[in-house]
């Protein structure tokens, strides 16, 4: 079969969708990935992929500026004549599915996250959901990443029929993220791996930091991750140079390889406000290191609190600054433990293949 893959970076395709895009050229599939072109676009044709090139904005929700995209796809689509097409991602999962359903292509969805448009409830939000209402009368199937996500869509009455199934997120190479043997920083290292933007609980982190500081906790504290000024919820770069030379933070900049930032750092720190499975969290867990996150879809899904690491209230920099005192005053045995329960966790719950096992299952259905 020709699978299109539809996402809206290469970067992303390269970074988490190898694994699956592997198994199936392994099945004997041939794989579209369509993108915007950034620098992993050439990675990918090396990969063995057609690969097309699409505009897609993915920092912000103008359904008439982004009603261009579904006219790109449907020419892409109508062009390349996969056979099924994996989407991605809010823009793909809407315009792609509009598109594909033009040409009566058949598709197959992954609800990665909610993004900041289902945070609020305003204009943005309704035109949000009833978009996805349209699109989703349409596919398939629609893999979920988390139970809550999943039950918001059919509370919302966002998915027709029985198409809808929950999946270990994008799951995780166990071979590649791996624990190193465990060591204990002398003094205490956070890291938080993220975009730069308010979603991600930045400023709570920072205000929990500064708060630690003034206690006169003695800690390290880390921040991995590119600016994105241009995202709607983007963090003015003045204010995270300001972190950076007041030495509230230790900014690492960016990175290919998040391995060895994972295994210097004795904690992983995700104040998210809400994801689909947080990426950082499962690389974190696999590399069997503690995590304080918020208690949110997503993160609890990953996060056990008290098994594999602690949890903390959402939107609260007080109770963030809690866990992290409480984590770093833990012992070594505990903090051991919890990496080596986040290690088994990934295991049984996390796999990779779990993840391709279910995809190919879905595009095998699809040929009767």
């Amino acid at each position: 079969m020709k699978i299109a893959i539809v996402l809206n970076t290469s970067w992303n395709v390269y970074n988490f969708r190898m694994g699956l895009i592997r198994a199936l050229q392994e099945n004997g599939h041939e794989i579209i990935v369509i993108a915007p072109y950034d620098n992993y676009s050439q990675k990918i044709i090396e990969a063995g992929c057609e690969y097309h090139k699409v505009k897609m904005d993915s920092r912000g929700a103008n359904p008439v500026k982004d009603s261009a995209l579904l006219v790109e796809l449907y020419w892409i689509y109508r062009k390349t004549k996969p056979d099924v097409i994996l989407h991605y991602t809010i823009k793909p999962n809407i315009y792609g599915t509009m598109a594909a359903t033009f040409l009566g292509l058949p598709v197959i969805n992954n609800v990665c996250g909610l993004g900041t448009v289902f945070l609020n409830d305003n204009l943005v939000s309704k035109i949000a959901g009833w978009m996805y209402k349209i699109a989703f009368r349409f596919p398939k199937k629609v893999f979920f990443q988390n139970k809550d996500d999943f039950q918001l869509f059919k509370e919302r009455n966002l998915l027709k029929g029985e198409i809808g199934e929950i999946i270990p997120g994008s799951g995780i190479n166990l071979s590649h993220f791996t624990p190193s043997a465990f060591k204990r920083n002398k003094t205490f290292t956070f890291l938080l791996i993220s975009r730069l933007i308010h979603d991600k609980g930045i400023v709570e982190y920072i205000d929990a930091i500064k708060q630690m500081r003034s206690q006169g906790m003695e800690a390290k504290f880390q921040l991995l991750g590119a600016k994105d000024a241009e995202h709607r919820r983007g963090i003015d770069p003045t204010i995270i140079d300001g972190w950076i030379e007041n030495e509230t933070v230790e900014y690492l900049g960016t990175t290919d390889d998040v391995r060895p930032y994972i295994h210097s750092a004795d904690c992983i720190v995700l104040p998210s406000y809400r994801e689909g499975t947080p990426r950082t969290l499962l690389e974190a867990a696999s590399s069997a290191k503690p995590i304080v996150a918020t208690d949110v879809p997503g993160c609890k899904s990953v996060v056990e609190h008290e098994h594999n690491g602690l949890l903390c209230k959402l939107k609260n920099p007080d109770d963030l600054a809690e866990k992290m005192k409480d984590m770093m005053n833990r012992s070594d045995f505990q903090i051991k433990r919890f990496g080596e329960n986040g290690r088994k966790k990934m295991e049984k719950e996390f796999n990779e293949s779990l993840v391709i096992e279910k995809y190919l299952e879905a595009i095998l259905e699809l040929k009767k």
